[in-house]
């Protein structure tokens, strides 16, 4: 298969994102109604929260930039070049 030639949308993706809606709805209506739904605890719905968020920002957490202003990465590399001049 060549870049020029593309794949036509099949099934779920050919329908408009109002039509995908309503059948996930059914979806969700019919399993709440079946008793197989997941339920949400509050506790299960924060830690969700938590993991998204730490896999958003690739688990790193924020980056702390000393008071001088230096990146810490920044601040390694230019102590490390101020030696070698210094030998």
């Amino acid at each position: 298969m060549t870049t020029a030639e593309r794949k036509e949308r099949r099934g779920f993706a050919s329908m408009s994102a109002e039509k995908q809606r309503e059948i996930a709805s059914k979806g969700g209506r019919a399993a709440h109604e079946k008793g197989t739904a997941h339920e949400w605890t509050a506790d299960e719905a924060r830690n969700a929260g938590r993991k998204g968020g730490q896999v958003s920002r690739g688990g790193r957490g924020r980056l702390v930039v000393p008071a001088d202003g230096a990146a810490p990465a920044t601040q390694a590399v230019a102590e490390g070049a101020a030696e070698n001049r210094a030998e």
